[in-house]
């Protein structure tokens, strides 16, 4: 049987690409963004009363001391925490399938968030004492070496079949997952690891989320080289026909995959399926150019964490599930409808 062709992302006008530079937004469309952007804000102001501290607003008006801590200390700081994560990671997940040529990665499904706690493992058993911007940067580093680990693989793989890219990406995780957990296990760290394999926003204050504004500066950065990402996203003969450098462009990409991974797993945990799902609900209605799917891209990935943040701080109130749990169901939910319609489109 012929393997599947690969999936090609198409400019929408690939010499704009190569100065560049891209069309503006149309007009209905930047209103609609506008709208979706304050959709989002009402949802994290709606966010910010949700919870078993007694913080509403008629608290807020009449000055109650304690309400005001808490809304200053926890509610603003983990709001922020969830959009800023939420962001970053939707965008990831946009720029690693890409680079992949796939629809059916990102960096929970390719070893990149895997890398990245073994990272933090090593420099939590190597520097007990390091502090997170030390750990942030080890988790950098072993999340840069897994996803060039899978790209090197996925380009010796005899066809890239559309499912056998995730499937292979799954198994290398699932390695890398498997080493992490057995020295978690012989350096009594199991319980540690589980926090940072579980997205959590529960302990997000004031003083322990600020390395997440980060994620938002990479954000813009992959939002400027959108562009470019998009010309690479067709092969490196055409990218090259275009007079632009394709490896530069590939490791510009793996540095913004991999740091954005390493932060929000550092910070936060790990947040799964996000850059998934939104790049394929992005993609399916506005389509492949990146410069204008990114917008949506973080719109979109913000208002799918505060969902799911929301659901996971009421549906046990007044305890909380950690949403991770609720992003894993949901998203791999969506995952396997995804890769059924795909196989049901090939049959």
């Amino acid at each position: 049987m012929a393997a599947a062709p690969v999936e090609r992302p198409a400019a929408a006008d690939p010499s704009a690409a190569a100065r560049g530079r891209s069309p503006a937004l149309p007009a209905r469309e930047a209103l609609l963004l506008a709208l979706a952007a304050f959709g989002i804000l009402a949802l994290a102001a709606g966010s910010m009363f949700v919870g078993v501290s007694d913080v509403s607003l008629p608290n807020l008006l009449e000055g109650d001391e304690a309400a005001w801590q808490v809304f200053w200390v926890s509610r603003v700081p983990r709001t922020l925490a969830v959009i800023l994560a939420g962001t970053a990671v939707a965008v990831a997940g946009l720029i690693m399938q890409l680079m992949a040529r796939n629809r059916f990665v990102e960096p929970s499904t390719v070893g990149t968030v895997e890398s990245a706690t073994l990272g933090i493992l090593v420099a939590t058993v190597a520097a007990p004492a390091a502090p997170p911007l030390a750990k942030m940067g080890t988790a950098s580093l072993f999340a840069l070496l897994g996803t060039a680990l899978f790209l090197a693989v996925l380009q010796r793989l005899p066809a890239r079949n559309t499912l056998l890219v995730p499937l292979v990406g799954m198994m290398l995780g699932g390695v890398i997952a498997a080493v992490t957990t057995f020295f978690a296990y012989r350096y009594d760290l199991l319980q540690t690891l589980n926090n940072w394999m579980v997205g959590d926003f529960s302990g997000v204050l004031r003083g322990r989320y600020e390395l997440l504004w980060i994620v938002a500066a990479l954000t813009v950065a992959g939002y400027i080289a959108a562009d470019r990402f998009t010309v690479a996203g067709m092969g490196a003969d055409f990218t090259t026909n275009l007079g632009m450098n394709y490896k530069a462009i590939m490791r510009l990409g793996l540095v913004i995959v991999a740091l954005i991974s390493a932060v929000v797993v550092t910070s936060v945990g790990a947040v799964p399926f996000l850059g998934l799902v939104v790049p394929n609900i992005v993609s399916l209605v506005f389509g492949d150019n990146l410069r204008r799917a990114v917008p949506w891209t973080a719109v979109f990935g913000a208002g799918f964490v505060l969902v799911c943040d929301i659901i996971g701080r009421t549906i046990r109130y007044p305890y909380e599930v950690p949403v991770g749990m609720v992003m894993s169901v949901l998203g791999a939910a969506a995952f396997l409808f995804m890769l059924l319609r795909g196989r049901k489109i090939r049959g």
